[in-house]
C-alpha cells in the first residue's frame, strides 16, 4: 500500500471519527433534553416518588463512579411514577435493566478500546490491530444500547400519556421496595391532605 493509499485511509478514518462523535453528541443532546421534560412530568404524577433531585439527571451521567447507577435510578423513578396508577405492583423493568446492561458493557468496552489505542506502538501492526478490532467489538453493545434507549424512550413517553389526568390518591398503591412512598404526609386534625386528597 502507497504512502498516498495511507494517507487517504487516514484521512477517511478522521473524517468517520468526527461524524461518529457528531451523531453521539447530538443523540446526548437529544436524549438529556427528553428525560428533563419526563421527569418534570413524573414530578407532577408523583412529587414524592424521586430519590434523587433533578440536577442529577444531567450531573448523574457525568460525575464519575456514581455514573454508573444514578442515571439508572432516575429512570427506575420516572418509569414507576408514569406507571403507579395503572400498576398496583412495582411494574415490569425488563427493557430498561436490557437498555442498562448494555451501556453499561459499551461504556467498559469503550474504554478499554481507548487505553488499547493511546498505549499501541504507531510501529506495531499487532497492537493498533488489536486496539482496532476491540474498538469494532465495542460498537455492538453500543448500538443495542441505542436501540433499548428507543424503546425505554417509547416506553416511558407512552405511559405518561396513558396516565390519568389526576394522580391516584396517595397510599392506593404500595411503592416497590426501596422507593418513597408515591402520596404526602397525613393532614393535621383530621383535614384533607394537600392536593385535596383525604388523609391517612
Amino acid at each position: 500500500m502507497s504512502d498516498a493509499d495511507l494517507d487517504a485511509l487516514d484521512s477517511a478514518t478522521r473524517l468517520s471519527s468526527i461524524l461518529e462523535m457528531v451523531t453521539y453528541l447530538v443523540a446526548v443532546v437529544a436524549f438529556l433534553v427528553w428525560l428533563f421534560r419526563v421527569r418534570a412530568n413524573a414530578e407532577i404524577l408523583s412529587p414524592l416518588g424521586h430519590r434523587l433531585t433533578r440536577p442529577w439527571v444531567f450531573f448523574g451521567w457525568v460525575v464519575p463512579i456514581i455514573s454508573f447507577w444514578f442515571p439508572k435510578r432516575i429512570v427506575d423513578d420516572i418509569w414507576y411514577a408514569s406507571t403507579r396508577a395503572r400498576y398496583p405492583a412495582s411494574p415490569s423493568k425488563v427493557l430498561i435493566n436490557a437498555w442498562w446492561a448494555a451501556w453499561v458493557v459499551a461504556l467498559l468496552m469503550t474504554y478499554v478500546a481507548t487505553r488499547l489505542t493511546v498505549r499501541a506502538d504507531e510501529d506495531d501492526l499487532d497492537s493498533l490491530s488489536a486496539a482496532a478490532v476491540f474498538d469494532m467489538l465495542s460498537t455492538g453493545p453500543l448500538l443495542a444500547a441505542a436501540g433499548l434507549a428507543i424503546g425505554v424512550i417509547y416506553q416511558i413517553t407512552d405511559a405518561q400519556q396513558r396516565h390519568p389526568t389526576i394522580p391516584a390518591a396517595p397510599g392506593n398503591y404500595p411503592p416497590p421496595r426501596g422507593y418513597p412512598a408515591p402520596g404526602g404526609y397525613p393532614a393535621p386534625g383530621g383535614h384533607s391532605a394537600p392536593g385535596g386528597y383525604p388523609a391517612y
